[in-house]
């Protein structure tokens, strides 16, 4: 299974673009910051990520507000066939309260 669901930031966030298909994609980074246990220990966990979207849920990231705390759900794939290097691809987020 290859689900990953955390609670970011938009810290950026790329100018609407469509594909030769016309399928419209944002592309945005994301950051994230928490405190997880881990060995009973309890550690900061700060990260940024590059994040995908394409389709209806492309439209949805566009009017997002950056600096918003959301909660995303996607996927982790390869950023094309030949990149080792992996990108978030959002399949869904809500706002955090």
């Amino acid at each position: 299974m290859n689900q990953f669901q955390f609670v970011a930031i938009i810290a950026e966030r790329d100018v609407i673009r469509y594909t030769p298909a016309g399928i419209p994609v944002v592309t945005a980074k994301l950051q994230h910051q928490s405190e997880q246990a881990e060995a009973g220990i309890k550690r900061l966990v700060e990260f940024e990520i590059t994040a995908f979207a394409a389709g209806e849920i492309s439209g949805r990231l566009n009017r997002a507000g950056l600096g918003e705390m959301l909660k995303f759900t996607g996927f982790m794939a390869r950023r094309n066939r030949n990149s080792k290097s992996l990108v978030f691809h959002i399949v869904d987020f809500e706002s955090v309260v």
